[in-house]
């Protein structure tokens, strides 16, 4: 039986992507979750796997071809299925056709796709540079630049002279991770004048594409899921001194906030019921403890998730999470490795904030904003003013899942696990 497969929605908000290379060809046998492609979005280049097993049929996006996400890209047919009986049973278009699923938007480029050796096209195509010498007609040869749409774009964004850039993509093609550490082309900014009245200067700053991902994903967030908060200030000095033992015998080096995260694990591993997220038909409870991490990348955010967190060594937990958050700033995330999970944690501390307060990241009923240790007086059990090391938590909780009495139940066990770190090792 013929499958199609579509350009999935790697990054939520997400309309267009890109094939930066095919992992397999025409003809090549495929399983299940196997690695077909790597896609290139505004935040991140990911590998996606095949959902379905058979053989490829056809490849209907080149390489650099931005798509609309839900067009169809390939086929797969079944083992003995010839290419042009799988294509026609799953009603795709003929490689070559232009797919009929695949409208043209605002966000999707004019131009056609490039191919591996694209040919000369019409003025303003940005893969064709100005002429080479003032005063040159139509007829004066060019540079030409071999990019994807979105790095072209890109470009266009942080204004960003790639000239001089020589391309690690198919062909010699400029790809995303050729430009991520490219400072923007020298010019002084045109402040604009503001109103007759006296008012400032300003520059206007074009928004990137994670930036509107970013605006959008949150702005639905904050509109259509129900939030309150509530705040716990944990005493950190037990887990400080739990981390500096560590940190001195072991060869892997911990953080604090992989001993947050493992301390959010234990506690949804103690309270269940919060260990939980909200569909149309139910409240979908989970077995596993799926834990999203905020990684702050250029331009934005990703939060990757990190499975089983309940069950994972502490040592282990520190090189999962170090492992996707380089990833996640080289672009190399892969598309699972951002589904899931039903809590998040955000930890602004390493840059000196002492409390904030963090928007869910749907689907997830939690995000815990952690802030910056700090010596601060106390009370002691016995009456004494004493100095102490506090941490500030804020749980952000959909009021959908979790209840007030339940969400303090869940924040207790977390301060309670913080506070005597060695039953997070338990």
């Amino acid at each position: 039986m013929a499958t199609v497969i579509r350009m999935p929605e790697i990054a939520a908000g997400t309309g267009v992507a890109a094939i930066q290379s095919w992992l397999v060809a025409v003809g090549d046998e495929v399983v299940a979750g196997q690695p077909i492609a790597e896609i290139e979005t505004e935040k991140a280049v990911v590998e996606y796997e095949a959902e379905d097993s058979g053989v490829v049929a056809a490849l209907l996006v080149s390489e650099g071809e931005a798509t609309a996400v839900g067009s169809t890209i390939a086929v797969l047919g079944a083992p003995g299925e010839s290419a042009d009986e799988a294509i026609a049973a799953a009603g795709a278009p003929a490689p070559g056709a232009a797919p009929a699923d695949s409208p043209a938007s605002d966000d999707q480029p004019r131009e056609a796709a490039s191919s591996a050796v694209p040919t000369a096209q019409a003025s303003g195509d940005p893969e064709v540079s100005a002429p080479t010498a003032a005063g040159d007609d139509d007829e004066t040869p060019t540079a030409r630049i071999f990019a994807t749409p979105l790095v072209r774009r890109l470009a266009r964004e942080r204004d960003l002279d790639l000239t001089s850039i020589v391309g690690t993509g198919p062909n010699g093609r400029i790809v995303r991770r050729d430009i991520e550490n490219l400072q923007p082309t020298p010019a002084a900014p045109e402040p604009t004048a503001g109103a007759t009245g006296g008012d400032p200067a300003y520059t206007d700053i074009p928004h990137t594409g994670m930036r509107r991902a970013i605006a959008r994903r949150l702005t639905e967030s904050k509109a259509t899921v129900p939030h309150f908060y509530l705040v716990a200030h944990c005493r950190v000095d037990a887990l400080l001194e739990l981390r500096r033992q560590i940190n001195a015998s072991d060869a892997v080096k911990v953080s604090v906030n992989d001993l947050v995260v493992k301390a959010v694990g234990a506690a949804l591993r103690d309270v269940p019921d919060a260990n939980a997220i909200w569909t149309d038909d139910a409240t979908r409870r989970f077995s596993s403890v799926d834990i999203a991490v905020a990684v702050s990348v250029d331009g934005g955010l990703l939060t990757p998730v990190v499975r089983g967190v309940e069950r994972m060594a502490l040592g282990d937990l520190s090189a999962t999470i170090r492992d996707l958050a380089e990833r996640a700033r080289a672009g190399r995330i892969k598309q699972r490795e951002l589904e899931g999970g039903s809590f998040s944690v955000s930890n602004l501390g390493m840059y000196g904030t002492t409390e904030f307060s963090a928007i869910l990241n749907p689907p997830h009923a939690g995000i815990l904003a952690v802030g910056a240790a700090q010596k601060q007086p106390v009370v002691g059990a016995d009456g004494s003013i004493e100095v102490a090391t506090m941490m500030t938590v804020t749980l952000s909780a959909d009021h959908r899942v979790l209840d007030g009495a339940l969400a303090a139940q869940w924040l207790a066990a977390f301060q309670g696990k913080i506070e005597n770190p060695v039953t997070i090792l338990i």
